[in-house]
């Protein structure tokens, strides 16, 4: 571990996970400081990424991660961070230095990812600097993308109940079942 960077409050995000078969990206902006620490995405007990994505997709939140892991890919969707590294002093998105912020290679990624023609936006922050730095307006056209906002599944976007939440990101399973699997 480098000390020094953490010192600094300097973090780098995990890598993306995905398969070759996903047709949705869901991004976050960045995680925060209690997944940095366990190395696992959406690691905060009262985040409610995983109790809506089991609600999705007819799992319990509860189980073992790499488990949540495979639920993702085995239903085409793929999971990653906006920024690659930044400097942060605890988990607010608005604790972000603006000057520190690194974008993750998207085009690398999307080349890789070919199917990918829905990007899911976990959180205002995780749009605002996608569409600020990561792809221009003509590559996304090109690439066919379909860009959504979903409200945020921090804690600290209380003004929405988790049925709430549920409710707007169910367009992933509409999505899903409009989109049947290759054969």
């Amino acid at each position: 571990m480098d000390t020094k960077r953490r010192d600094i409050g300097e973090h780098s995000c995990f890598p993306p996970i995905s398969s070759g078969e996903a047709i949705i990206l869901l991004l976050g902006s960045f995680p925060g400081e209690m997944s940095l620490a366990q190395g696992r995405y959406y690691a905060h007990p009262r985040n409610a990424f995983w109790p809506i994505i089991g609600a999705l997709l007819g799992f319990e939140p509860s189980e073992p991660y790499s488990v949540r892991i495979e639920r993702l890919k085995k239903n085409r969707i793929a999971l990653w961070d906006v920024l690659s590294s930044c400097r942060r002093k605890g988990s607010l998105d608005t604790s972000i230095d603006r000057e520190s912020m690194l974008i993750n290679d998207f085009d690398r990624f999307f080349n890789i990812h070919q199917r990918i023609r829905y990007v899911m936006f976990n959180g205002r922050r995780a749009e605002i600097e996608f569409r600020r730095h990561a792809l221009t307006i003509e590559s996304i056209r090109e690439r066919n993308l379909e860009l959504h906002s979903l409200p945020s599944t921090s804690p600290a976007m209380a003004r929405l109940t988790l049925d709430q939440k549920i409710a707007q990101w169910r367009c992933i399973s509409t999505i899903l079942s409009a989109s049947p699997p290759p054969k």
